[in-house]
């Protein structure tokens, strides 16, 4: 098996460190129990303690993409944050938010996706 690129390497770390810190400190943002994070769910149709189980679900995931030697709970933590980040922007819609609402989440996906496909083969489920 061929060595990846340098510039492939560089890029994966790149967008995982940058999807890692957004979803991580969103975790943390929705366990802060801020005002303005009830408020936002609040307005999005959900309850309160939905924060609570996000903020512990997105700080899981942003660390396990960053573990070494676990591919089969990078592809749940991939997944997990796959449908965090499309769940969000459909929320955005159907409240009718500005589309700066929908579009933030759907860039974080769009460095998701690139995070994954990016991802070494050390970081892979074999066959994947």
């Amino acid at each position: 098996m061929s060595q990846p690129s340098k510039s492939r390497v560089i890029g994966y770390w790149v967008v995982t460190a940058m999807v890692a810190f957004v979803i991580g400190a969103g975790g943390v943002a929705d366990l802060s129990g801020a005002a303005e994070v009830a408020e936002g769910f609040a307005r999005l149709g959900y309850p309160e303690y939905f924060a609570t189980i996000l903020g512990v679900w997105k700080i899981g995931g942003a660390v396990v993409i960053l573990l070494p030697k676990t591919p089969l709970l990078k592809e749940w933590a991939y997944a997990g944050i796959v449908f965090d980040l499309t769940g969000a922007a459909a929320s955005h819609v159907y409240v009718s938010d500005p589309v700066g609402e929908t579009v933030v989440p759907l860039v974080v996906l769009a460095l998701t996706v690139a995070s994954w496909m990016l991802r070494p083969a050390g970081r892979r489920l074999a066959g994947v």
